[in-house]
């Protein structure tokens, strides 16, 4: 199974954790191709998972907007998309992880499945934001395998 692994990061975290989950999912026989801000059509799995930052005022990072900006005007068929988000963000802020939401929303209204529950990893608190990671990633490869 190919699974594109998506990144957006403004000071490389996401990035970090991408990487991570690409080498675990390796070990585990997976696929990946890992893409730091790709553009809609290298993108060529039906499985995503996509690590972010949230950036400025709930935005996502200025690397991942011409993507999920392709996204949105894309008139391609997303129902057989299957994916999962990882958002890094900082719960000091109201709007805290919203890159993810703001993801999920687009992701749903076009008809793609969602795995798991997205993870939220708080900067704040969460020490080691890459082995947080790892430790949600049992619930993306269950959910695949239903």
């Amino acid at each position: 199974m190919q699974i594109a692994i998506i990144s957006g990061s403004t000071l490389g975290g996401a990035e970090y954790v991408a990487e991570r989950l690409a080498d675990e999912l390796g070990e585990q026989g997976f696929s990946c191709d890992l893409l730091a801000g790709p553009q809609l059509s290298e993108v060529n799995a039906a499985v995503w998972l996509i690590v972010t930052s949230t950036h400025g005022a709930g935005e996502l990072p200025d690397n991942l907007k011409p993507f999920y900006q392709q996204v949105a005007a894309s008139d391609a068929d997303f129902s057989q998309l299957r994916y999962a988000i990882i958002g890094l963000g900082n719960s000091d802020y109201d709007t805290f992880c919203y890159a993810v939401r703001h993801l999920e929303n687009l992701l749903a209204e076009k008809g793609a499945q969602r795995l798991c529950d997205s993870l939220k990893i708080d900067v704040i608190n969460v020490d080691d934001h890459e082995q947080y990671a790892a430790d949600w990633l049992p619930n993306f490869t269950a959910a695949l395998a239903d």
